[in-house]
């Protein structure tokens, strides 16, 4: 069993006990369920492109940031420019939280993914009872027909869906539906890195769809060679999360692709 399989088996574990204390119902009672989402799919295209993570810890690299304050990191991400910020939930195997996201969701501006393993109806309506605006479907861990269907109880609850693929044969999870498609650089499952290999996967994709470069960006070379290879979009964590200052990371980063 890969690290993926051992994360899936956990993640239905969590999602029975989460049903049986908290019900629909009460998911929809609080006051970010009736919010206005922010799009993701604009931000992105209008701005940098830039998806700023905030993440602790992980399976491949173990802690890599467990000091750092989710507010004073993400406020900086957009102050400094991110087109967005995402964020680790998963507790168990990246030390994530929902309050983290509920920390800072009143403070920010710009849009919230909801960085999970997404395999049940009902972490949707929990992820829109936190305040995301966007939502993280992996293909390697659903089917065709749950994206699609995923994608559009997503969309009634006016969130984004950003499709995650790593593979060719993972295209066939791709629908006209999907908002953004994000192609890893890291394989889940043996965490190797390849750039190459996603910008093969990306030159599969129709070409109105708006490319999200995920994972696997250690250096501002890396950024250069995948914007010039046509990803509209990067979502960067470790690069930024590994520092003991993040927020001045990124600010530095950011005046580098200013220049």
């Amino acid at each position: 069993m890969n690290i993926l399989d051992k994360i899936i088996e956990r993640k239905k574990v969590e999602v029975a006990t989460a049903k049986s204390n908290i019900s629909l119902e009460q998911l929809k009672s609080t006051e970010f369920f009736e919010r206005k989402t922010l799009s993701l799919k604009e931000s992105v295209t209008n701005k940098n492109g830039i998806i700023a993570e905030f993440k602790r810890q992980s399976p491949s690299k173990g802690i890599i940031n467990n000091t750092a304050s989710p507010l004073e990191v993400t406020s900086a991400y957009e102050n400094y420019g991110a087109s967005g910020v995402s964020i680790l939930t998963d507790k168990d195997f990246f030390g994530g939280s929902f309050e983290d996201v509920l920390n800072v969701r009143n403070h920010l501006n710009i849009p919230i993914l909801r960085k999970d393993f997404m395999i049940d109806e009902y972490q949707f309506y929990e992820a829109k009872n936190i305040g995301a605006d966007v939502i993280l479907l992996i293909a390697s861990c659903l089917s065709p027909n749950q994206v699609e269907e995923f994608t559009d109880l997503a969309h009634e609850l006016n969130m984004e869906v950003l499709l995650e693929i790593h593979t060719e044969e993972e295209l066939k999870h791709f629908n006209p539906k999907i908002d953004l498609v994000g192609i890893n650089n890291r394989n889940l499952k043996d965490f190797k890195v390849d750039l190459q290999h996603s910008v093969q996967l990306k030159n599969l994709l129709p070409k109105d769809v708006v490319s999200i470069a995920e994972s696997g960006i250690y250096n501002l070379e890396d950024f250069i060679y995948l914007k010039e290879k046509g990803f509209d979009g990067f979502l960067m964590g470790e690069y930024f999360m590994k520092n003991a200052e993040p927020a001045r990371a990124f600010e530095e980063f950011k005046s580098q692709i200013s220049k």
